[in-house]
């Protein structure tokens, strides 16, 4: 399992990639072996305001689906258009290509209180 030191992460399983004032979001390789096969997403168009912790979209696998939080409070910039043809690339590449929504962020503050990779690590550890 991958656990990339440049992401801060959320209790919820999702991976926030920060770059100045954005954020790129997905979910972690955890999260994506433990939904099994993703053959559906739901994410909101750009433009949508999100707040932190908030629901933003869902994930549908062949066994269940899921919500997806909010890392951060702003305005989505960007939705992944390969998700689209392509909900699989989740699976293989959950920090790369499988992406789902970039966040314009409200405060760079926010980012206080999520995890970095040594924390998500004891944090699914202690799930698992």
């Amino acid at each position: 399992m991958e656990f990339p030191d440049d992401l801060k992460y959320t209790e919820e399983h999702e991976w926030l990639r920060v770059q100045g004032n954005e954020g790129t979001v997905g979910v972690t390789d955890y999260a994506q072996g433990e939904l099994g096969d993703v053959v559906f997403l739901e994410l909101p168009k750009a433009g949508t305001k999100v707040e932190k912790g908030a629901v933003f979209g869902t994930i549908e696998a062949v066994k269940t689906v899921s919500d997806l939080y909010a890392p951060v409070s702003g305005e989505i910039t960007a939705v992944n258009p390969a998700l689209g043809a392509k909900p699989e690339l989740v699976n293989m590449s959950p920090y790369r290509d499988g992406w789902m929504v970039k966040i314009r962020m409200n405060a760079s503050d926010e980012t206080v209180g999520l995890m970095d990779a040594a924390g998500y690590r004891k944090h699914v550890g202690e799930e698992a």
